[in-house]
């Protein structure tokens, strides 16, 4: 039986977001999708959650020094 990477307490939750939500994360910010840090589309969580080229991942942490952690990577081929 296959384990689910999703599932794995050391993989962060990593979320595809939509073109609305990518406008009100980014709407007050001179925001280029060039300039995110890189995912890419054969990363083994990538795969998981069906993410294609050129969809923004949002990818929250949980620390317990620094608590909740939010970063966002685009995918590339």
């Amino acid at each position: 039986m296959k384990e689910d990477i999703l599932k794995h307490e050391l993989v962060p939750n990593h979320v595809v977001l939509s073109e609305s939500e990518i406008e009100k994360v980014f709407k007050d910010l001179d925001f280029d999708r060039e300039h995110l840090p890189k995912i890419k589309s054969n990363d083994p969580v990538a795969k998981a959650i069906d993410a294609k080229k050129g969809d923004i991942l949002e990818i929250t942490r949980n620390s317990p020094t620094a608590g909740t952690f939010v970063t966002y990577r685009v995918v590339e081929g």
